[in-house]
């Protein structure tokens, strides 16, 4: 995605500096920035401290040496496969390892 910059009172592409294009000139949506909001407020699962932002989150999962959840990191992709795991929060084992 295009990053643009305001530079003397026009929006340019940042890195090659060409002007915005208009809403007559474009085929597509004009660029608008995007807002993610923050983290609700939680007590992490570790150790109980307080993780009131996104970086007191990223400084959580460094301190207990973990990682956010990536199915793709899983080797069972996200899937169940241990029985007793399964009955103990009723849920049920993925077909492929029945």
């Amino acid at each position: 995605m295009t990053k643009y910059v305001k530079r003397n009172g026009r929006w340019v592409d940042a890195s090659s500096g060409e002007p915005m294009l208009t809403e007559a000139q474009r085929t597509g949506p004009i660029p608008t920035p995007t807002i993610i909001s923050d983290i609700q407020p939680y007590r992490s699962p570790v150790d109980g401290r307080p993780v009131m932002s996104r970086s007191d989150r990223r400084d959580d999962l460094k301190r207990h040496g973990c990682v956010e959840y990536e199915p793709s990191l899983s080797p069972t992709k996200g899937k169940i496969r241990n029985k007793a795991f399964a009955a103990k929060r009723g849920l049920t084992v993925s077909e492929e390892f029945r």
